[in-house]
């Protein structure tokens, strides 16, 4: 049976984020994971962690100015001193906060960027945080996301992500599959799913069109559910989705997928 990890920076955002653990866990998540964990201490995340019972499943690398509307630097040519600078705080927040697995946001390709130098940046900075994620017994994943939403970023379907690790060559070095982003650039989901899927080291939901939780939109989510047990997924499924009414309210899949499986 799947195994679902509450993403808290897209779930219980009517609170703060650290009041989020909380209602995770009162929801019947067994775990979570979140976009960047940089705005607080290690040690106070980890305490709410413990609290509340909950694993972290994933967090991201430094993926520089958020707010300003960055969605990485790793293929920045003028960059990589910061993004080599950022694994190292990414791995001290992982130690404390025992995560196994850190996503790389590859970001957004600047107008005129020579596409060749691009490339060449991204395989060396992931050559560079595989080696130090390997040092510390950690997975590296790369995520390709849809250009509808995030226009212009430069990782967007599933065989450049593949084509990209097999030049970078690490062991440790895998996909996070997201079936939103997937289903917006290529669809063929199920398919892409088993061919790669020892290649893929984690699976991220939320249903299209809106991007909300499953059973909202065109994708069906039963069948892929299925599907993923069939093909002997073993990992986490992150719900990166935006409730369309109340986190809590739209949890209806989540019980009705549970008690189907029990």
């Amino acid at each position: 049976m799947p195994r679902f990890a509450a993403n808290l920076s897209m779930l219980f955002t009517e609170v703060a984020f650290l009041e989020r653990f909380e209602r995770a866990a009162a929801a019947g998540f067994q775990a979570v994971e979140f976009l960047f964990p940089y705005a607080w201490p290690a040690e106070q995340i980890r305490a709410l962690l413990d609290r509340h019972g909950l694993q972290l499943v994933l967090h991201n690398l430094p993926a520089g100015d958020w707010d300003a509307g960055e969605r990485g630097i790793a293929c920045l040519p003028d960059r990589v001193q910061e993004f080599r600078a950022g694994v190292a705080t990414a791995l001290q927040y992982a130690e404390v906060l025992g995560v196994g697995q850190l996503n790389c946001l590859a970001g957004k390709a600047p107008a005129g960027a020579d596409p060749a130098l691009l490339r060449a940046t991204l395989v060396d900075n992931l050559r560079f945080a595989a080696a130090e994620l390997g040092k510390a017994g950690l997975k590296l994943l790369v995520e390709p996301i849809n250009t509808f939403d995030i226009p212009g970023f430069y990782v967007n379907r599933t065989q450049q992500a593949l084509d990209i690790l097999d030049e970078v060559g690490a062991a440790n070095a895998f996909v996070q599959y997201d079936i939103y982003h997937a289903q917006r650039m290529e669809g063929e989901l199920a398919a892409t799913l088993q061919k790669h899927l020892a290649r893929i080291a984690h699976v991220q939901l939320a249903d299209n069109p809106g991007r909300n939780e499953p059973g909202t939109g065109e994708i069906c989510y039963p069948f892929l559910f299925e599907h993923l047990d069939r093909i002997g997924y073993q990992g986490w499924i992150g719900c990166e989705y935006k409730p369309a009414a109340g986190t809590e309210a739209g949890l209806g899949w989540l019980t009705t997928q549970t008690a189907a499986r029990a």
